[in-house]
């Protein structure tokens, strides 16, 4: 989880700051110093207690040699996930002009795409799992990657909104960072061919958008949209914490736990356009501080520490208890990273998301169990025309 949170700062955020000369760049360390220091003392704590196994891959093959359609899974979900994202996209689902607007596109079929809401970061996980555990290669799992990456471009495309593609990248990156199967001399070759291409990628979204009737703010730069610790550095100037309505422990429950085709009535929640408002925005766009920034905004600097703290425990239970994770709980792991740990999401609406992954996923990780148990009973069942082997009696 240090890895996690440091990352983007360490490479990005901080760099940039330091060369623009942010008079703020002390504060941006102080929170990052917060942050770690959440994360940092749960995982010390974690060593402390629990030594890991050394042999961690070994146990991972073993833990996932249980379930005989894990590939399988993998294919049908990262497969449903491209469809349902492609389809959400070309139903004006997340497009730029819906987002001004205010409109949901709550048609049916744009409704059940939601229900495969996080479906991208749980195929990726299945996938991951699948590579780990013997049963696809490199190879493949490198061509599968690229589209689910491919699929996002393209709703990018359609969207004009270019936000989840950057987030899917960095939670592809550093995840499989973390699972070994990208060296890190490949991703600093990335990093270096997206920070070049990245003019090129905000002149064709600025376009897009003016295409649909958008309009586009010449004055900002593709540099100064990579000026994040700017974005950061806002939040320094007011009197924390702040309350704007913020989603609280029933909304949490209500919109993180039932499907809106439950509950169709209920309004959207978008915490970026609160802050947008209060900053002297309009309601028709969407502001944040980033995670670290939003979380010393709503709860100061004791939620920036309790807040990664819970979360690099809840990391170390789902890698660590009972022995190395089966897929099931990588996939978890995964979300955690994918939604209240990535560093662009905005907070607390990311927790929400979190939930709302959580309870999409459970179709799959009921098929899983039932996978693992039809091997279980497999196993125990003899061979038609032998008998079974009856074990001896210790003495």
């Amino acid at each position: 989880m240090t890895v996690v949170v440091l990352a983007p700062y360490a490479l990005l955020i901080l760099p940039m700051a330091v060369f623009y000369q942010n008079p703020e760049i002390g504060f941006i360390v102080y929170l990052v110093g917060l942050a770690l220091l959440g994360s940092v003392a749960v995982e010390t704590m974690a060593r402390l207690f629990g030594r890991p196994d050394p042999r961690w891959r070994d146990g991972f093959r073993r833990a996932h040699a249980r379930y005989p359609w894990l590939y399988p899974i993998a294919i049908v979900v990262t497969l449903t996930s491209v469809a349902a994202n492609m389809l959400a996209a070309h139903l004006g689902r997340g497009t730029i002009v819906n987002q001004i607007s205010g409109d949901l596109s709550d048609g049916p079929l744009a409704m059940v795409s939601t229900l495969f809401s996080g479906w991208t970061a749980l195929g990726f996980a299945l996938l991951v799992a699948s590579h780990l555990s013997g049963r696809l290669s490199r190879a493949k799992l490198y061509g599968w990657l690229a589209v689910l990456v491919g699929a996002e471009i393209y709703v990018a495309v359609l969207t004009a909104v270019t936000a989840p593609l950057v987030a899917l990248v960095f939670f592809m990156a550093a995840t499989g960072a973390l699972c070994g199967i990208f060296r890190l001399r490949y991703l600093v070759l990335c990093a270096v061919v997206l920070f070049l291409a990245w003019p090129a990628v905000f002149e064709q979204r600025n376009s897009i958008r003016e295409d649909r009737g958008v309009a586009v703010d010449t004055k900002v730069t593709a540099a100064d949209r990579l000026r994040l610790d700017s974005q950061l550095s806002v939040v320094a100037g007011f009197d924390v914490p702040v309350d704007l309505g913020q989603p609280g422990a029933t909304d949490y429950l209500r919109y993180g736990l039932v499907p809106r085709v439950l509950d169709p009535e209920r309004p959207a929640i978008s915490t970026g356009q609160r802050i947008n408002q209060y900053i002297g925005g309009g309601p028709t766009s969407a502001y944040t501080f980033l995670l670290l920034g939003n979380i010393w905004f709503f709860d100061g600097p004791a939620g920036v520490v309790a807040v990664h703290a819970f979360w690099a425990a809840v990391a170390a239970v789902l890698l660590r208890w009972r022995g190395a994770p089966g897929p099931i709980r990588l996939s978890l792991f995964c979300l955690v990273l994918y939604d209240p740990l990535l560093w662009s999401n905005t907070y607390p609406d990311s927790t929400i998301s979190f939930l709302q992954h959580v309870v999409a996923a459970i179709p799959v990780f009921v098929l899983l169990a039932l996978s693992r148990r039809s091997l279980h009973g497999a196993r125990m069942r003899p061979e038609p025309g032998r008998t079974p082997a009856i074990p001896r009696a210790r003495r």
